[in-house]
């Protein structure tokens, strides 16, 4: 059974999940993917641990995707970025099939190692598809988190309002308090 997930925020569509793999605790970057036993840890968590492999060539694979949904996201305007995630759709393909319960999709791959890296870009497009307005970075300028503003309005700043958005509002408190 593998570890616990040490990340402080889990539960994000795929594709952004697989950003949260890198995250900031005590002002230094931590990264869960530095090896099989993080990717492990990382499968799990998303429930694709019954699909792929945790092995050095999964392991490789997402973290070219990870990279490229970095980029996509975080620097929409730049070229590269979708140039790097059709790169990662290009291992994988969805094929149509039709089963007792009605239409469905298959995703196939030609080396199954690219797996878990496709499923993960792929997510990508289904958030751009259903609103990507709602993919946000967390607005604390110390954190490095995303996630999807599932919120009724739109309006959610903050990867956790109990850490991050505590740490802004008693930020804020403080330098009012330090005026007076």
């Amino acid at each position: 059974m593998p570890a616990t997930d040490p990340r402080p925020l889990v539960g994000e569509p795929v594709s952004l999940d697989l950003l949260n793999t890198r995250w900031m605790r005590d002002g230094e970057v931590q990264d869960l993917l530095t090896g099989v036993h993080g990717l492990r840890i990382w499968l799990a968590s998303n429930g694709l641990d019954g699909r792929f492999r945790a092995d050095a060539a999964s392991l490789d694979h997402l973290l070219t995707a990870r990279e490229a949904l970095t980029r996509v996201v975080d620097s929409p305007g730049d070229p590269a970025g979708p140039a790097r995630v059709d790169a990662v759709l290009g291992h994988g393909r969805i094929r149509a099939t039709l089963t007792t319960a009605g239409p469905g999709e298959q995703p196939e791959f030609e080396d199954v190692s690219w797996g878990a890296a496709w499923t993960a870009a792929r997510d990508y497009l289904d958030l751009l598809r259903t609103a990507p307005d709602r993919i946000r970075a967390c607005a604390h300028e110390a954190c490095i988190l995303h996630f999807f503003d599932t919120s009724r309005n739109g309006t959610r700043r903050w990867c956790s309002m109990a850490a991050c958005g505590n740490r802004a509002k008693a930020s804020r408190h403080y330098a009012r308090t330090r005026e007076n």
